[in-house]
């Protein structure tokens, strides 16, 4: 019988989740998963030994090497031979995002997360200080609770959203990186959206929300480089997510 396979855990999702060579867009696309950016991450950025990168992750010293060297070599075929690098999926799990304190979510309930202040939608989302979340049963609000989040940054804010049980946000300005993260996470985004936070919940509930699908705050994109950038409101790092095999 095969062994389960052990998720890996993570600190956070990236910021940027795409690296191309400058004006080759369309070149040829090598993926990398979200457990071995970890793995560069820790051994290469934070400069920790493979023992300690294993302590991190949760998983065995050998497989630790093996995620590491399979990184490193995607890292070099892409910067030697002019490929796009994506990163994103794989075996994983978040490290706690300081969701503690949330209210379990009813197994019948859909979860709604708006960026909020002052009883309005705050339209920076990697800059938000607080969501209010509404719990939705057959159309209605049941429940509400207004929480503090655990940081700035889209990453950050993205798995503190996920640990929620949040499965849709609504917001106002949002940069690519954090879409990218919100959608790792699996929570449908309804940005661009302004006024109050109780009566866009309540639209959202009903199905007749007004919003733009392609609302973005760009202000702090970064273009060039031969990067493809994930811009946002503010970066850090961190989330959770689900696990798909070894």
């Amino acid at each position: 019988m095969a062994r389960t396979p052990r998720c890996r855990r993570i600190h956070c999702y990236p910021d940027y989740w795409a690296f191309a060579p400058q004006g080759e867009e369309q070149a040829e696309v090598i993926s990398m998963s979200l457990d071995e950016y970890e793995a560069i991450r820790l051994i290469d950025r934070e400069k920790l030994t493979q023992e300690q990168c294993a302590l991190r992750m949760g998983v065995a010293r050998t497989t630790v090497t093996n995620i590491y060297e399979s990184a490193r070599s995607k890292l070099a075929e892409a910067l030697v031979d002019g490929k796009t690098l994506r990163i994103g999926g794989g075996s994983y799990q978040l490290a706690g995002q300081g969701a503690d304190n949330v209210m379990m979510k009813g197994d019948n309930s859909m979860r709604i997360a708006v960026t909020y202040e002052n009883g309005l939608i705050f339209q920076h989302f990697g800059h938000t200080e607080q969501f209010k979340l509404y719990d939705v049963e057959n159309g209605a609000i049941v429940n509400t609770q207004i929480v503090d989040s655990n940081g700035s940054g889209h990453g950050l804010l993205a798995g503190f959203l996920k640990q929620a049980e949040v499965d849709a946000l609504i917001c106002g300005g949002i940069g690519m990186g954090a879409q990218m993260a919100l959608a790792e996470a699996g929570i449908k985004l309804y940005a661009g959206v302004q006024g109050s936070a109780d009566e866009a919940a309540k639209a959202l509930a009903a199905g007749t929300l007004d919003y733009d699908p392609d609302a973005r705050c760009d202000h702090h994109e970064h273009h060039g480089g031969g990067s493809e950038p994930s811009g946002d409101c503010g970066h850090d790092h961190c989330a959770e997510h689900h696990c798909l095999g070894n």
